[in-house]
């Protein structure tokens, strides 16, 4: 097997796996006698260890290794099993995603749960996007407009993980959430006093965040770095969408790519309006979105800790205060 794995270092959060754990993974999915002909880690992302598999197939697969149980965290647990849970409630936009081939929860072959899915053609957005012309990088988010539309028009049974477990209240999972990502904070060695006064205030006005009583299907990390792009076309299309593993019911609004969308206005982001029409304004839905920030806020938090951003730490610490005092005078 040729086998090309990203340098890591012996702490780091992403552990990549041997060449024995790669055949055996492999044998388990495909039969004993499945031969590796190459397997190639590919960069990007910052939870799970993906890899380019060739079987000696037409196409290559993807291998996605989860990290150990002990290494995930209380807030979003077992995000490989929320995204396999998520697939059905993804129909409307199943054209544009990956299918599993084989899938694995049981750690009888290594104690990780992986999964292999079909490899995506096009090229990575995050690479390709930037070499069109300004002018026409709005189709883009036109397009991710409608694809966060489509998504959004799923109906769930109660809020929270897709996986579960669900609340009633929307107000319940998303403390809840707030909860488990400060422990997160401590299990880190960070300062979490930031996020509980945070949620402290939230909590004082429940009632606005339980206007929302209708749960909808959320991506939770849809954006340039989760999409494919179709190769040579004159204008950026989307050919796929990966990484569907922080799935939520909820408030759209408290989605990712809303939040992102609404972070630069008068770019060519606006275009992402377009394909999914606008937003409520009312100053409730103003307060729920400074909360939402907030959560996005907070996740980021341990991502920066764990790749040593430590600026970026400080800087994110200081918006959620800033949130704080923002969601108190209210």
């Amino acid at each position: 097997m040729d086998y090309e794995p990203i340098d890591r270092k012996p702490g780091e959060f992403q552990q990549p796996l041997t060449v024995a754990e790669i055949a055996a993974v492999t044998r388990a999915a495909f039969g004993e006698g499945t031969a590796v002909r190459s397997a190639a880690e590919l960069a990007g992302g910052y939870y799970n260890n993906t890899y380019r598999i060739d079987l000696g197939g037409d196409r290559p697969v993807v291998l996605r290794v989860a990290p150990k149980p002990a290494r995930q965290a209380k807030a979003d647990p077992e995000m490989m099993r929320n995204e396999h849970a998520s697939v059905p409630h993804l129909a409307p936009v199943a054209g544009l995603l990956p299918r599993t081939l084989a899938i694995d929860f049981t750690h009888q072959v290594i104690g990780r749960d992986y999964m292999f899915q079909t490899f995506l053609a096009g090229a990575p957005a995050e690479k390709v996007l930037t070499t069109y012309p300004e002018p026409v990088r709005g189709a883009f988010f036109h397009q991710l407009g409608d694809i966060t539309r489509a998504v959004h028009s799923v109906r769930g049974p109660g809020f929270g993980r897709v996986a579960g477990p669900v609340h009633e209240r929307w107000s319940d999972a998303l403390l809840t959430w707030f909860d488990r990502a400060a422990a997160d904070l401590t299990d880190a060695g960070l300062d979490a006093g930031d996020v509980t006064r945070l949620v402290e205030v939230a909590d004082r006005d429940r009632a606005v965040l339980d206007e929302i009583a209708e749960p909808r299907l959320l991506h939770g990390d849809l954006w340039v770095g989760n999409t494919m792009l179709a190769e040579g076309a004159p204008e950026p299309l989307i050919t796929g969408v990966f990484d569907c593993d922080r799935t939520w019911w909820g408030d759209p609004e408290a989605d990712w790519p809303i939040y992102l969308a609404l972070r630069k206005p008068g770019t060519e982001r606006d275009a992402f309006w377009k394909g999914y029409g606008q937003v409520g304004r009312t100053e409730n839905a103003r307060w729920r979105a400074l909360v939402y920030e907030a959560k996005h806020a907070t996740a980021l938090l341990l991502e920066f800790h764990r790749f040593g951003m430590d600026g970026e730490l400080a800087k994110t610490y200081g918006e959620i205060r800033d949130l704080t005092t923002r969601l108190a005078t209210r």
